[in-house]
């Protein structure tokens, strides 16, 4: 490691002190995503601030998908992944192998990286004691199969959990009223996850510096938005569609009760210890 100036280091400290205080106790939502998964440097760095958030005394919830991950193992297994409108067309096959990388591969090895990290991290999926419960979505673009909206988060395991010192894990597979598996949107999940936690932030990691009024022109990007404007952006059609979910979130969350919400670079190096503890702060706020 490079030599760095004690005094720096100290500043550094008690520039997050007040924030350290301020969190301490509190819970914080991240959903976890794009290359943040793929990178294994940028994974060990989000694994190190998830525990460092655990260590300092904040009670960290993580939520995950895995998109490419799943069409990696569909198109090895002989599938062709479809999409409609951004969602992934989930027949019984697929929707099989959704749940062994989502709730399987995927989510264990987070756990795994966490544990590592000295955080006792627990994996969970939307299926454990009814979790997340969906209904099947329904689109006039066609069936979209075992593609589900959440109808109700039951927190009492994640309370539980949160309140032993654990840091659950959740990936983004859902429970119907019959027992059968649905692919739900992760973004959605963290929002509702976090309304139903009382959490005091969202965060999302994404693979842009943050919203943009005029997207891809990044001196457009937007540092900190209402939930007026977020729901207005998604009714003109001027937020990009792969921000839409990250808004609807947003929205979710903060109509829900929580503080802030915030769509932050995740190929940042340590972006979730930047947004937190600092001063400035990194992405796009949304709040109430």
């Amino acid at each position: 490691m490079p030599n760095i100036d004690p005094t720096v280091s100290a500043n550094v400290l008690i520039e997050a002190l007040p924030y350290l205080r301020r969190f301490y106790g509190k819970t914080i939502v991240v959903k976890y995503g794009g290359n943040a998964m793929i990178d294994e440097t940028l994974k060990s760095q989000v694994m190190q601030d998830i525990a460092l958030l655990h260590y300092v005394g904040i009670r960290p919830i993580l939520v995950h998908g895995g998109g490419p991950e799943i069409s990696a193992l569909m198109k090895q297994m002989g599938h062709t992944p479809t999409f409609v409108d951004g969602l992934r067309v989930t027949d019984a096959a697929t929707m099989e192998i959704v749940e062994m990388v989502l709730a399987g591969k995927t989510n264990k090895g987070i756990v795994a990286l966490l544990n590592r990290q000295g955080a006792k991290a627990v994996g969970l999926s939307g299926k454990d004691a009814n979790l997340i419960v969906a209904l099947k979505m329904e689109s006039d673009k066609g069936d979209l199969g075992y593609v589900g909206e959440i109808v109700q988060v039951n927190s009492d395991l994640l309370t539980l959990l949160v309140s032993e010192g654990y840091v659950p894990v959740i990936s983004s597979v859902a429970i119907g009223a019959d027992g059968e598996s649905y692919n739900v949107n992760a973004d959605h999940v963290a929002g509702h996850i976090a309304a139903k936690m009382g959490a005091e932030k969202l965060v999302l990691l994404t693979d842009v510096e943050g919203l943009y009024a005029n997207y891809p022109d990044k001196s457009s990007i937007i540092p900190e938005m209402d939930i007026e404007q977020a729901a207005a952006m998604i009714a003109s059609g001027a937020a990009d569609k792969g921000m839409i979910p990250k808004l609807e979130a947003c929205i979710i969350a903060l109509e829900g009760g929580v503080n802030r919400a915030h769509m932050i670079d995740g190929r940042q190096p340590h972006s979730l210890l930047i947004e937190i503890f600092t001063d400035t702060g990194i992405g796009t706020m949304v709040k109430a």
